[in-house]
């Protein structure tokens, strides 16, 4: 994306702009409002726009709209296009003053990006909450029309612009992506990840990362997240604390990366709430990878952070589809060769999205 030049851009405080204000929320715990149904329930989560799942109630408010929430960080920031129903803690900015009626979409799309960018250079966290009373006295850089006002047109081709790039980009992938094979699960069998044939459910070493100390770091340390392989650090090794080898799984059992589940290559310490996965036999790295999806993915249909997480379920009722042989045991060659050949499309589809880059002036280090 090209940088723009904002020296004729105007500084405008968020209170001049905006309200904030919550959005209207029902009483109502988790159990009784996420009953299903078509309305979207926002939550004090950075993911999925901040929708934590639906509801049969009516939406409390009309979309067209940015929220965040106030108990996280800046990266709760989203632009809301349909109706909604709101959440404890999560803010709305409703419009106000002479520019109320004049906020599009694409406006309030541009507007976000910077509001976004101005949040988070200040380090908000768990521990410094991005509360409303500092969101409105933020300043941001809005370009501007001889008025002084806000560019609304401009603002408004940008997206367009944007959208219009990203949809060519979005068809190229389309034609990279190709065809999708179907999988035919029906002949596939349900097993408990106690079954003897797949692992040993290990409570792993439930450490607290920061109490630990990294000035001779050799250790990963596995805690609850869905990137870097789950590791969020390197720690010093701790006398008398065992740490698990590489090649055994890690799995996260609530939390927003609830079902995370990674092969890992070295050995490690884990944080509270991730448990480990010892195979019982000699398993491929490929069976392994294999399987570590089918968790995630069972966790992810069938379980929801914050309200029913596998904690309970790991070592009772949780249960995997796995393809099997003609005597119904797990079928180790379909796992490797299902993994193998989905290693070789997607090498495929590197080689291709290399090139759709240098056809469009980036650069990558893939």
């Amino acid at each position: 994306m090209n940088k723009f030049d904002i020296s004729s851009w105007g500084e405008f405080k968020v209170k001049d702009l905006f309200d904030i204000h919550p959005t209207k929320a029902y009483d109502m715990n988790n159990s009784q409002l996420l009953n299903g149904g078509d309305n979207p329930v926002l939550a004090n989560s950075r993911y999925n726009n901040g929708v934590g799942g639906y509801s049969t109630m009516d939406n409390t408010e009309t979309g067209n709209m940015i929220t965040f929430s106030d108990t996280v960080d800046a990266n709760t920031i989203f632009y809301q296009d349909n109706p909604f129903i709101g959440y404890s803690h999560v803010q709305g900015l409703y419009e106000k003053g002479k520019y109320k009626g004049k906020w599009t979409k694409n406006a309030l799309l541009f507007f976000m990006i910077i509001f976004k960018q101005a949040a988070k250079t200040k380090g908000f966290n768990y521990d410094v909450k991005f509360r409303r009373d500092v969101a409105l006295e933020l300043s941001v850089y809005l370009p501007i029309d001889k008025d002084g006002d806000p560019d609304w047109s401009f603002m408004e081709n940008y997206i367009v612009t944007i959208e219009n790039k990203a949809q060519r980009k979005v068809d190229t992938l389309r034609n990279i992506e190709g065809n999708q094979t179907v999988i035919d699960t029906t002949k596939w069998k349900r097993f408990c990840l106690y079954d003897e044939r797949l692992f040993i459910i290990d409570s792993g070493n439930k450490l607290d990362k920061s109490k630990m100390t990294s000035t001779n770091p050799k250790i990963n340390f596995v805690g609850r997240s869905s990137v870097n392989n789950g590791v969020t650090g390197i720690v010093d090794s701790i006398e008398g604390e065992k740490a698990y080898k590489s090649g055994n799984m890690t799995l996260a059992l609530g939390g927003e990366h609830l079902g995370s589940c990674f092969v890992q290559e070295k050995d490690f310490y884990t944080s509270q709430n991730v448990n480990v996965l010892i195979p019982r036999n000699e398993m491929s790295l490929n069976v392994k990878l294999f399987i570590s999806f089918i968790i995630y993915r069972e966790s992810r249909t069938y379980y929801k952070a914050f309200e029913d997480e596998l904690n309970r379920h790991i070592k009772t009722d949780f249960s995997i589809l796995l393809p099997v042989d003609q005597d119904g045991n797990p079928d180790w060659k379909y796992m490797e060769k299902c993994v193998e050949n989905i290693q070789t499309s997607s090498q495929s589809k590197i080689d291709s999205f290399k090139t759709l880059l240098l056809q469009n002036n980036y650069s990558t280090n893939c």
